[in-house]
């Protein structure tokens, strides 16, 4: 699978961030105050309060000196690494790696796995590894109310070490994974939405520029008017017969202009605004295509038994189109559009007679940026938008949409399922 790189943006949420820190500074304060006042285990609890009130003005100071409500990937280094110091120097005052909330150690570097940088989160995962090396060879014991130190075998650090470590590079590892594959997604998911609002902005801006040609073409009518009567009663005046000629023809200029504004969008505005079958949805597509395709459309709709109106979204509208036009790039000669409905469900099948889906993506349609490697497929392979977009698009609006290659035909297939009462409610 080949990707697309993302855009290298890499941040944390301020306010999603300083919260946490509050709830692990005040974690940590009440559980080594409890640990030293309630269970009188004996350690340096000053120090330890001390280094936990370093944290909370270090919070205080991204709360309140850090203007910027992200933070940048440099910044979130820095605080992550304090983090990463803070904990270090509690665990060194309270027994080392062999302390229960060592385990707190590996978080900043996973946090900063999902969210920032490769190179930020590799730092930081080797400062942590140092911090655990360190705290398994040098740290103060705890001691036990009774005033016995709280010792254990030196294989024991070492066993625990390991598991810490061992435990931080696998988390570590997820972490990176599904914060690439989040962010992907997260991008694709961005260019639906501004794919969508500039499709309503073209929509909106063709219905107001139908209304501005209604309204001025009152007032167009009776500038016409009166300069054809001034272009009569100046017949004889040359130099002004001139400019009430030029007048007329600008004017006459003008309502031509605004004609096609009112006759073009008035087509589009037909065809999102009123309601029309399922039936009607693929004929409008596929007459999109008629210009640009010398593929054979073979539509059938006889099983298209409980046919009904729906309302006309653009969601559903490019969703369908979406994989009318993948069916359209991948098909030799023809595709298939069959339509299906009964009293529970609507049915639409496209299908191509095409080479199908690759077996090494077969798994994988669906997800934003991958192509084929397949050499058959390479010259129209794509990034898997178009798939994404049109799945994503549709399932939004209820439809169940299954990818596969077809059953009957060497192409592949996509399966469109609704519900009849979600249709009816959209």
């Amino acid at each position: 699978m080949e990707t697309k790189s993302v855009p290298k943006i890499y941040t944390l949420n301020k306010i999603t961030y300083i919260n946490l820190r509050w709830i692990a500074i005040l974690g940590q304060f009440f559980t080594v105050n409890i640990v030293s006042y309630v269970f009188n285990f004996e350690f340096d609890i000053i120090i330890v309060n001390v280094v936990i009130a370093f944290g909370a003005i270090s919070n205080l100071i991204l709360t309140y000196f850090y203007e910027k409500n992200i933070l940048s990937n440099r910044a979130s280094f820095s605080f992550l690494l304090v983090d990463i110091l803070q904990l270090s120097l509690i665990l060194y005052f309270s027994g080392g790696v062999i302390n229960p909330f060592s385990i707190f150690l590996i978080i900043p570097s996973v946090f900063s796995s999902s969210n920032l940088s490769f190179k930020t989160s590799l730092s930081l995962i080797l400062i942590t590894i140092f911090s655990i090396i360190l705290l398994s060879l040098f740290h103060k014991h705890l001691i036990y109310p009774s005033g016995k130190k709280l010792l254990f075998n030196d294989y024991y650090y070492y066993g625990t070490s390991i598991s810490l470590v061992i435990a931080l590079i696998f988390l570590n590892y997820f972490a990176i994974l599904f914060g690439r594959e989040s962010n992907l997604r997260k991008e694709a998911l961005n260019k639906i939405e501004e794919f969508i609002a500039k499709e309503h902005e073209l929509v909106s801006l063709g219905g107001q520029a139908a209304a501005a040609a209604h309204s001025l073409n009152t007032p167009l009518s009776t500038i016409k008017i009166i300069s054809q009567d001034l272009h009569d009663q100046f017949k004889d005046k040359k130099e002004i017969q001139k400019d009430l000629e030029l007048l007329v023809n600008q004017v006459e200029r003008c309502s031509q202009i605004l004609k096609r504004l009112s006759l073009n969008p008035g087509v589009e505005d037909d065809f999102i605004d009123q309601e029309c079958s399922m039936f009607d949805y693929i004929s409008e597509i596929i007459k999109s295509f008629e210009d640009i395709s010398n593929k054979e459309f073979i539509v059938n709709n006889s099983q298209d038994t409980n046919s009904f109106k729906i309302t006309k979204l653009i969601e559903i509208i490019y969703g369908i189109r979406n994989f009318v036009g993948n069916a359209n790039k991948f098909a030799k000669k023809k595709i298939y559009i069959s339509i299906k409905s009964d009293n529970q469900l609507t049915e639409v099948s496209i299908e191509d007679d095409g080479n199908g889906y690759s077996k090494n993506v077969l798994n994988k349609i669906g997800e934003p940026y991958i192509k084929s490697s397949s050499n058959n497929d390479i010259s129209k392979s794509g990034l898997g938008l178009g798939i994404f977009i049109g799945k994503t698009l549709l399932e939004r609006n209820g439809a169940k949409v299954i990818c596969r290659n077809s059953k009957t035909r060497s192409g592949a297939e996509v399966l469109l399922t609704w519900k009849n009462i979600d249709l009816k409610n959209l």
